[in-house]
């Protein structure tokens, strides 16, 4: 069976789906766009800036399960120009610094709201 998560720690869907689904121990995580989850503002046009926020509503989504990104086995990166990747990478770093996840980063013509990234994961428990 799998278990909906849906918190106001991240913003909310955007779409038919949901933030999280929990199946078998592993929670997927939709992915993640840079908006404040109390305003729903966009992060600064700016690639770290938006990196870390949307960093941080994986992190609070984890959070809503007890959870943190050390759980976080796999992520997928998706921008809007890799151009930006070491800018990215740097922010990204700083979060996943021991043990870091597996991922692939892949560019992307356009991302919802104009993002300029967006990354979804896979956790375990």
């Amino acid at each position: 069976m799998k278990k909906i998560i849906a918190t106001g720690n991240a913003p909310a869907a955007i779409g038919p789906y949901s933030q999280a689904v929990e199946a078998g121990g592993l929670i997927f995580i939709s992915g993640q766009l840079p908006l404040d989850p109390a305003t729903g503002a966009m992060a600064p046009a700016e690639i770290k800036a938006q990196t870390e926020a949307v960093i941080k509503n994986l992190e609070g989504i984890l959070k809503s399960e007890g959870l943190s990104l050390e759980h976080v086995l796999k992520t997928t990166v998706f921008m809007a120009d890799l151009g930006q990747f070491a800018a990215m990478n740097e922010v990204y770093g700083r979060f996943f610094a021991a043990n870091p996840p597996a991922r692939a980063t892949i560019e992307v013509k356009a991302l919802p709201k104009a993002a300029l990234v967006e990354i979804e994961a896979v956790a375990a428990r």
